[in-house]
């Protein structure tokens, strides 16, 4: 069950920054296949991103599924909107939509 302090937390995280991933591990260390495909295709769209290693908070792990009642983690919001987990990314990039997404959010894009 989510708790106030662990959906707060988790409130936080993704009302203070426009784009943040849920991982497992961390943007320069991912700890599973998922996690860092969903970082291979942020940095290819060179997109700036916060994200939040899960396994070092169990709270958040359980938390964050209940909170976007997605099931898997990694997990992507922009702009406090949940998009979606790996699969549905990958899709997304194929096809444009996530960078279209992107642009219409006017999310900042990482320095080159």
């Amino acid at each position: 069950m989510l708790d106030e302090a662990t959906k707060e937390r988790i409130n936080q995280e993704i009302s203070s920054n426009d784009v943040v991933l849920f991982m497992k591990g961390t943007a320069v260390f991912p700890q599973c296949g998922f996690s860092a495909t969903t970082v291979q295709i942020l940095s290819h769209l060179n997109v700036k991103f916060h994200s939040v290693d899960v396994l070092s908070d169990p709270g958040i792990r359980e938390g964050i599924k209940e909170f976007s009642q997605w099931p898997t983690i990694p997990q992507l919001y922009v702009k406090g909107e949940f998009v979606g987990g790996c699969d549905i990314m990958r899709e997304m990039y194929e096809t444009g939509e996530l960078q279209t997404i992107f642009t219409d959010k006017n999310v900042a894009l990482a320095s080159a």
